[in-house]
């Protein structure tokens, strides 16, 4: 077997196969685009309803081309099908991607059984690192646009305390009918009228979603985006989750910021470099370790300000934000670039009248390196998730699979759901 593929593929060093394994293909599995180190793979199906071939239900192995600048995977050029008592091979290298389609039918479920050849490490092209989204800092508009937008219930003072509380308890927090129902209305309107311009986001190795594009975006759908960036909201943030994202939030106390610190110290040397893991019942430690980074702090804690003056500039609280669109087979992943920090993420969702955790769209949170999952939030109309993230949490989007097509029986213009996605700094 080793030396057939090493003629037919033209490989000078095969590995002996290390690694094999049987699989089965079940209604509703699929694999997104990932990259391998291995050398070549091969594929043996075994058994399953695969006679008679039709493309629309069956899964497939779908081979991407690389991008010519960066060599991310940008679209599949071949699509291997399988059928029974086939075998399947085909070489990996650093810039090559693949992914398995789902399986659509009960009937066209399988077995196979997979295996990868080692060799030598060929070069890889160095790891490539997307520019950031912009931020920006919030937009100077008054506390009106919240009167316009917001149901009143979140602007009285009393229930901001009792959400911050439970905020800071938990670390997250699901603010139902948080627009009022004539905005609402209006947004859900403009978003089903289908004026709107979207643009698919990847690669696909990273997500797989549609982004609006902001300047096709109706007046509606603006002022929305709007009222997410004003500084009017930027300060009822602060006053939901007690972070500092206003100049005008109240600074954490001194003994606060002082127990931290030696919370802090006496765990250095368990503790991680970039920061704490996420826990739901340690949000002020984490908020706390931001604040020190502060000028107030700065001049409270440090014996020697002089030789940090450089770091008492205040810091601008900022924020970046799209709008997207999830239908069937989308998805984000955890990738290897990712670099997680400090932030507030805020998911307001639209359209997702009947929508079931089984369709997948949920977004999940984990700890790094682990595979416990710490939260997850699921699509809800008009309902505002805010989650506080440390550098130790990352998170993705569920692959929205077949299921999901079911909305159409109730809702038979819609095709998923939209969620404005905002992340704020502090």
């Amino acid at each position: 077997m080793g030396g057939v593929t090493k003629d037919r593929c033209h490989l000078a060093e095969l590995a002996s196969m290390s690694e094999t394994g049987g699989r089965g293909w079940y209604l509703g599995i699929r694999r997104v685009c990932v990259d391998t180190l291995r050398k070549l793979s091969i594929v043996m199906v075994k058994r399953g309803g695969l006679e008679a071939v039709n493309d629309d239900d069956i899964t497939s192995v779908g081979l991407f081309s690389p991008g010519v600048e960066h060599f991310q995977p940008k679209q599949i050029v071949k699509s291997l099908i399988p059928s029974w008592n086939t075998l399947v091979f085909f070489e990996v290298s650093p810039v090559s991607f693949h992914q398995v389609s789902e399986v659509l039918s009960e009937e066209k479920s399988r077995l196979s059984i997979s295996g990868w050849f080692h060799g030598p490490s060929l070069t890889r092209p160095p790891n490539y690192f997307e520019p950031l989204m912009p931020r920006s800092p919030h937009i100077p508009q008054d506390h009106e646009i919240l009167y316009d937008w917001i149901n009143p219930t979140y602007l009285d003072m009393d229930y901001q305390i009792q959400i911050q509380e439970e905020f800071e308890e938990r670390s997250e927090i699901l603010l139902k009918e948080f627009l009022k129902p004539e905005k609402f209305a209006e947004v859900c309107e403009a978003l089903e009228k289908g004026d709107v311009k979207w643009n698919s986001r990847g690669p696909p190795n990273k997500r797989f979603y549609e982004r609006a594009e902001e300047g096709t975006l109706p007046d509606t759908l603006k002022d929305c985006m709007a009222l997410f960036r004003s500084e009017a909201l930027f300060l009822l943030l602060s006053n939901f989750t007690g972070l500092k994202l206003h100049f005008l939030a109240p600074e954490e106390e001194e003994d606060e910021i002082e127990d931290t610190k030696e919370e802090e110290a006496a765990s250095a040397p368990d503790g991680t470099e970039e920061g704490t893991s996420y826990s739901s019942s340690e949000p002020e430690q984490n908020q706390a370790a931001l604040s020190n980074n502060s000028p107030q702090s700065n001049e409270q804690t440090d014996p020697e300000p002089g030789k940090n003056e450089a770091k008492k500039e205040p810091s601008v609280p900022t924020c970046q934000g799209e709008l997207r669109h999830w239908k069937t087979g989308h998805y984000t992943l955890i990738h290897d670039n990712s670099k997680p920090e400090f932030a507030l993420d805020l998911l307001l969702y639209c359209g997702c009248e009947g929508w079931e955790p089984e369709y997948g769209g949920f977004t999940s949170y984990i700890a790094k390196g682990e595979d416990e999952e710490l939260l997850t939030v699921n699509p809800e109309n008009n309902s505002l998730a805010l989650v506080y993230r440390d550098r130790e949490t990352l998170k993705f989007v569920k692959h929205i699979n077949h299921r999901s097509l079911e909305q159409k029986k109730t809702f038979p213009n819609r095709t998923g759901f939209w969620d404005f996605s905002f992340v704020y700094y502090e």
